[in-house]
């Protein structure tokens, strides 16, 4: 979830900027994981991603997740355009044919790709069992099947033998010196990507498997291959081209996307963990490269690195963790948000905990953000008839304020553009630290008596300050956002609002709503909400 949240809360932040954004992804529906949990299920593969896909798009919608679009690689769209754009490659001589050896379970008779076999690592400096046969969990490595050591099949334990199968390639080792230049003169690719992109181009790119012996996935399209699907680290990474090619044919616009895969003015970026660092840094690269068609290269890998949980790494089969349905279920999507982009692990992991959860709702969320706004808006109600006061002569704390005010949003946008989100997090609750020292100085309470226009200067300026909030909170926790704009009365939603607008006062006068709490303080322990999501995970299991 934290790379589809970051590159949410990116869209939004250029949305406001006045950007033309296309924010596109899909449900990943080819992949071993897929089949392997559909022969465990006994259904068959298209009848689960169906299901999971509705269940996915539902669950985005209630995160406040605002795609462009958000398809599915089972879309004809997607595999007719996949088909195409290797048939291209193959004839530009970057696929060839040749046998090779793959594992075999005699027992469910048929060939092991990736996720049906795993072993340990043969990387001699790491040794991670399990690992699986496309790539290691542990040292990030793209690997095959065949080499893993100690292998089984991960659907009946029984040990593969080796058996010969005839596949198609595509030859990356033709690439190195390319994709060695593009990496190096990318200055905006986090240093995590870029070496280890220079560390697998200084090893030596080598021809990968394009297709697979499996039935479920896209039929291969190269003469020959027939009974042949490609490959789920092929066809996945296209999807982002296939997606925005759908969006447009959608609006009626079908050669618009062009300008965002050939117009050398636009920039693309991609929000991943640091574990798929080369499928977009390298293979994505190698297949636009080889369609001799000039497409935009990623501009910027944004890879995060791993979030734990409690200290342990993330897994379903062993129940750690939370998962976004589950997550709904014990706290607002807002809080959610809120907290894993506070957590967000830019530069070394980082460790989730039900502890510090509570109590960044609560500190940041219920007593700084929330408290802030709330005693402003209600001093308001009470004391100018809900309206804007206006003010007079200001003093030198209501001209360092809102010059503060100023000065925090361009850093906040500063750090937007540098991806630097958790920083950028920071600064926008630094804007509600700020105003409730302004009012503690203040004190209007105590001037509206002896110096009511000192009091109208101070919530003039404090109200200005809740609009910034407003508008630099949108990409964030955007259900709130949209309540806050609402109770500031103004026109419109804050979704379609212009980041310039945080330029613009609140004018004098201007009537507000009635103040309403917009968080509510966590009273459950860190016992309780463990406690909680059992009760929760039991639900949704029995439902």
């Amino acid at each position: 979830m934290s790379s589809i949240l970051s590159a949410d809360v990116v869209a939004r932040y250029y949305r406001l900027k006045g950007d033309d954004v296309v924010y596109v992804t899909g449900s990943d529906e080819h992949g071993t994981p897929i089949e392997v949990e559909a022969v465990r299920l006994g259904i068959s593969p298209k009848q689960l991603t169906d299901r999971n896909h509705e269940k996915v798009v539902s669950l985005f919608e209630k995160w406040g997740i605002s795609f462009s679009n958000y398809t599915r690689t089972e879309n004809p769209l997607h595999k007719k355009f996949v088909q195409d754009l290797l048939l291209k490659i193959y004839d530009n001589g970057y696929v060839f044919a040749q046998e090779t050896e793959l594992p075999y379970c005699p027992k469910c008779d048929r060939f092991l790709p990736d996720r049906f076999v795993e072993g340990i690592c043969p990387n001699p400096k790491c040794g991670y069992k399990p690992a699986r046969g496309d790539q290691c969990e542990a040292c990030g490595g793209l690997l095959e099947p065949a080499r893993l050591i100690q292998p089984y099949c991960t659907i009946c334990k029984s040990i593969p033998y080796i058996k010969r199968s005839k596949h198609w390639y595509l030859d990356l080792s033709r690439f190195n010196e390319q994709l060695r230049s593009y990496i190096k003169n990318n200055k905006q690719l986090p240093d995590n990507a870029r070496n280890f992109s220079l560390t697998i181009l200084h090893e030596g790119l080598k021809p990968r498997p394009v297709t697979r012996d499996n039935k479920w996935g896209i039929p291969a399209p190269f003469p020959g291959a027939e009974g042949k699907t490609i490959y789920v680290w092929v066809e996945a990474v296209l999807g982002y081209l296939s997606a925005t090619v759908e969006y447009f044919k959608k609006r009626g616009e079908e050669e618009n996307w062009k300008e965002y895969w050939f117009n050398k003015e636009t920039k693309t970026l991609y929000f991943i963990g640091k574990d798929n660092i080369p499928f977009h840094t390298l293979i994505l690269p190698a297949l636009l490269l080889a369609t001799h068609e000039d497409y935009n290269l990623p501009w910027n890998v944004d890879s995060i690195e791993f979030l734990m949980f409690e200290g342990q790494a993330f897994s379903k089969s062993r129940r750690i963790g939370v998962w976004i349905d589950e997550a709904l279920e014990l706290f607002p999507a807002d809080y959610w948000r809120y907290v894993l982009i506070s957590f967000r692990p830019e530069t070394k992991d980082t460790n989730f905990s039900w502890k510090t959860f509570i109590e960044k709702v609560n500190s940041d969320l219920n007593d700084t953000l929330g408290n802030f706004i709330h005693r402003t808006l209600t001093f308001i109600n009470q004391n100018f008839n809900g309206a804007v006061p206006k003010p007079s002569k200001f003093d030198e704390s209501d001209k360092r304020a809102l010059e503060s005010i100023r000065k925090r949003v361009e850093k906040t946008s500063k750090s937007m553009e540098k991806f630097r989100l958790r920083e950028a997090l920071r600064h926008i609750i630094g804007l509600s630290h700020l105003g409730n020292k302004y009012l503690n100085e203040k004190e209007p309470w105590k001037t509206i008596k002896n110096n009511p226009s000192s009091s109208a200067n101070t919530l003039f300026v404090a109200a200005q300050i809740v609009k910034n909030l407003a508008i630099t909170l949108e990409p964030f926790i955007p259900f709130t956002a949209e309540k806050l704009w609402d109770l500031l009365n103004l026109p419109g939603t804050v979704h379609e609002q212009l980041w310039s607008e945080t330029e613009k006062d609140l004018l004098p006068g201007h009537k507000i709503d009635k103040a309403k709490p917009l968080f509510s303080k966590i009273e459950t322990t860190e016992e309780e909400t463990l406690l909680n999501l059992e009760k929760v995970r039991s639900g949704l299991h029995d439902a």
